[in-house]
């Protein structure tokens, strides 16, 4: 490998600390949406290497950590690292904290110096929003114009963010049992969209529909969706959850991120496990879709839904992002010795 084609941006054997302020700064949907698009298709191109996400489940707590180690080289760079996840729902209530938080070692691959340690919570809704744009892309309509969210937490703000990035979303339709959340995400981009609350229904009837709910029991069925509504189901992400019902998976093209990932603890797992669905049920990974090995939407009808877990290559994708945008002036440095 060429070190000028793979160099970072800073050879000064310091770890930077990176903070989420910086983050924030440093993470444009501009870049990211590209750049997890190439995520996906290094993986199906077969150039990253992702072990399977590993849970310690803590019923205790109500939540779980997760740990996401990946690899990936594109043509143009290559990026390592590995993130350290939790999902703790009562958070907010509890203790003030968000339900996600994440920590990500960010490291160069060719000696494995670990280049920076950043906060991992706002590179997680960022990518996420990211994934969601991607799959937009390949499988919703082309002049999408209407936007469904049920869900009005923090990773709803970056799946308006990132699919505005792909489609001309002018009009958004938000359902969540919170009003107070519902009219916060009003006033944030009450401004830049035709922004109001509706049922969950009235959000599915949307070109595009995002879920981004921590629900057990489905809630979107197959009569609240519109003739040719593309769903982003984002919100399982562990064993029992699932936001749609399962005729709205066995009628729908479905695309899924990851075979192991989706079947254990997706959108899908439920009906997996109990032999509701099967392989045949999935048409395609999103991965084969972005290289060009399946198709994308063919036809101006039909449901689709993208299964997403969340995948370590995403982060780590993301995290280069971050790492290169940063000056020297950035964050906290840590000399090795």
């Amino acid at each position: 490998m060429s070190n000028s084609l793979y160099s970072t941006a800073r050879q000064d054997n310091q770890t930077t600390i990176v903070p989420s302020t910086d983050i924030e700064a440093a993470v444009e949907m501009a870049d990211l949406v590209p750049a997890i698009e190439a995520a996906f298709a290094a993986y199906e191109n077969d150039t990253a290497q992702m072990p399977p996400k590993s849970y310690i489940d803590l019923p205790q707590h109500n939540g779980d950590f997760r740990s996401m180690p990946a690899y990936l080289e594109t043509d143009d760079w290559e990026a390592s690292g590995i993130k350290w996840v939790n999902v703790h729902p009562d958070n907010p209530d509890e203790f003030d904290l968000p339900t996600v938080m994440g920590t990500l070692v960010y490291t160069d691959p060719e000696s494995g110096f670990p280049l920076a340690v950043m906060d991992a919570t706002t590179l997680t809704m960022k990518r996420t929003g990211a994934a969601a744009a991607v799959a937009t892309d390949h499988l919703a309509v082309e002049d999408a114009s209407s936007l469904g969210i049920i869900g009005a937490g923090v990773q709803s703000y970056t799946q308006l963010e990132a699919i505005s990035q792909v489609r001309p979303i002018e009009s958004v339709v938000v359902s969540d049992l919170d009003d107070d959340r519902v009219q916060r995400f009003i006033d944030t981009f009450g401004d830049e969209f035709d922004v109001r609350a509706g049922t969950i229904s009235e959000a599915a009837q949307c070109d595009v529909l995002s879920t981004v709910t921590p629900v057990e029991d489905p809630i979107v069925t197959l009569e609240d969706l519109g003739e040719h509504t593309h769903v982003n189901a984002m919100g399982a992400d562990a064993e029992g959850k699932q936001e749609l019902h399962t005729e709205v998976i066995r009628e729908a093209t479905l695309v899924i991120d990851d075979f192991e990932q989706t079947t254990h603890s997706g959108e899908i797992n439920v009906p997996w496990s109990t032999g509701e669905i099967d392989e045949s049920d999935i048409d395609a990974e999103l991965g084969e879709i972005v290289v060009g090995n399946a198709p994308g939407r063919e036809d101006l009808s039909g449901i689709t839904v993208f299964d997403s877990t969340g995948l370590a290559i995403q982060d780590i994708a993301a995290a280069r992002i971050v790492y290169e945008s940063l000056g020297d002036d950035s964050g906290y440095r840590l000399e090795m010795v």
